[in-house]
């Protein structure tokens, strides 16, 4: 048997999963935590990959590695490879002031989506280096390189301090804001214009599937790629399938062949990891707007869910609007949440938590919508994400989203993606191995376009 590992570095956590290189079948896994915090120096990411690694029972007998990883965050590096300060990361919402500055400044919301298919918001790296050119000068001088975390994890595998040695892949470099997946190009004068005219290196692009290097332990780098993309590749999504991926963030993306171009700002125009696009929509509030529901009620899970599927559905008018952190799409990083349409008749648990729900849900919905008008068929919504353990998320999302939903089995999706990348990037063939399809529920429902209708109504007036 031929093994192939997968990591998948997130906010929260490291993971490691060691598969069959043939069937993709789990042989063994680890995991290790990540500190709390928007910031993060990158020593932490390391030390949790060798708790995972060892957790995994080591990865001397792996013949290929492939990274997966949070996007979006902004590494610093001078001219020795050592880290600048430490990385902000996608969910730090201090340059929100930047990235607004930085769509005046290049003419627009549509000049930045001709230019590189994304509008820059403060979860973007080009926003987080226009926020350290101006809040930490000194850092931004001592800056020789920018990578991701996906990128850094990768270099530590190969185990050099040469930052010509830096690789990336098409998913991740979209995320940038300073790379355009249309012309699989960087724009290093939009990279200079979030510096203030600094310069900085950045990662070579590697092709999906190609051999960037080995590890410590010689076995082949994969070019490893963006967790949006990996997932994706972990579900074999392919045109009509849109994934919705409920976790510490909202995820709506889809594999298409044409690249996205939406002035607005709400779709990015990202790249899979397969050579086609990842048009994407991504939300700050998530499965952790059922985790505060389930604290402000003083129950479980199964006990939210329980509530939410007693209540009826548009919960008796109770809408919430669940913006708890701020919002990305919409750009509202200083808006708060807000529950509205509170009567006697609606004042109940059971209401509550179906509000919850069906919040969260709305703002996933808006998601799709964005999506379809950038040309997106959609066939059927794969549900994955801590979020989609949950019973009432799971039989309310058809009837919110208006399509069927097909629910996989919970996995660790980001670390299979990586794990299959890894699989092909070893093979060396034109496509990924085909491995066994994951075990999934179909979930059907009316559709009830009058809860988002009330959501809409609701929504714009927080922010």
């Amino acid at each position: 048997m031929t093994l192939v590992a997968g990591i998948d570095s997130s906010t929260q956590s490291c993971k490691v999963l060691v598969c069959d290189a043939d069937t993709g079948q789990l042989v063994r896994e680890g995991k290790a935590s990540h500190p709390d915090g928007t910031e993060v120096d990158p020593q932490e990411w390391a030390r949790a990959l060798d708790t995972a690694i060892a957790a995994a029972g080591g990865l001397d007998d792996v013949a290929a590695v492939s990274v997966g990883a949070q996007q979006h965050g902004m590494v610093c590096l001078d001219d020795t490879g050592t880290v600048v300060r430490p990385a902000l990361l996608w969910n730090d919402t201090r340059s929100a002031e930047a990235a607004t500055h930085l769509v005046e400044e290049l003419g627009g919301t549509q000049a930045w989506a001709d230019a590189v298919g994304v509008v820059p918001l403060a979860a973007i790296t080009v926003s987080k280096l226009r926020w350290l050119a101006d809040t930490e000068p000194a850092h931004a001088d001592r800056t020789a390189a920018v990578c991701l975390p996906h990128d850094w994890i990768g270099w530590q595998l190969d185990g050099t301090r040469d930052l010509d040695a830096l690789a990336t892949d098409r998913g991740e470099a979209s995320g940038t804001g300073y790379f355009s997946a249309a012309t699989n190009t960087y724009r290093p004068d939009l990279l200079s214009l979030a510096l203030r005219g600094r310069s900085a290196a950045v990662p070579r692009v590697a092709a999906p599937s190609e051999r960037i290097g080995e590890t410590r332990w010689g076995a082949v780098l994969g070019p490893g790629t963006g967790d949006n993309a990996a997932a994706a590749l972990a579900l074999d999504a392919q045109e009509g399938d849109v994934v919705v991926s409920v976790g510490t963030s909202g995820v709506v993306s889809a594999v298409t062949e044409t690249a996205a171009n939406d002035p607005g700002g709400f779709v990015a125009g990202f790249a899979d990891a397969t050579g086609r696009h990842l048009p994407l929509v991504c939300t700050l509030n998530a499965a952790r707007v059922l985790d505060a529901t389930a604290s402000m009620l003083g129950v479980d899970h199964d006990e939210l869910s329980r509530l939410a599927l007693s209540a009826p559905s548009g919960s008796g008018g109770l809408v919430m609007v669940p913006y708890f952190e701020g919002e990305r799409t919409p750009n509202r990083p200083n808006a708060t949440g807000s529950i509205e349409g509170l009567r006697l008749d609606n004042s109940t648990p059971a209401h509550l938590a179906r509000a919850a729900v069906e919040g969260l849900l709305c703002g996933l919905a808006a998601g799709i919508d964005h999506l379809i008008a950038q040309g997106v068929a959609v066939r059927r919504i794969l549900l994955v994400g801590g979020g989609a353990r949950s019973r009432a998320l799971r039989e309310i999302a058809p009837a919110v989203f208006g399509a069927p939903v097909v629910v996989p089995e919970p996995g660790e999706y980001v670390a299979i993606g990586a794990c299959r990348q890894a699989a092909w990037t070893l093979a060396g063939t034109a496509e990924p191995p085909k491995w066994d399809a994951t075990p999934a529920q179909r979930y059907e429902a009316d559709p009830t376009p009058e809860v988002r209708d009330r959501y809409r109504r609701s929504a714009p007036v927080r922010g």
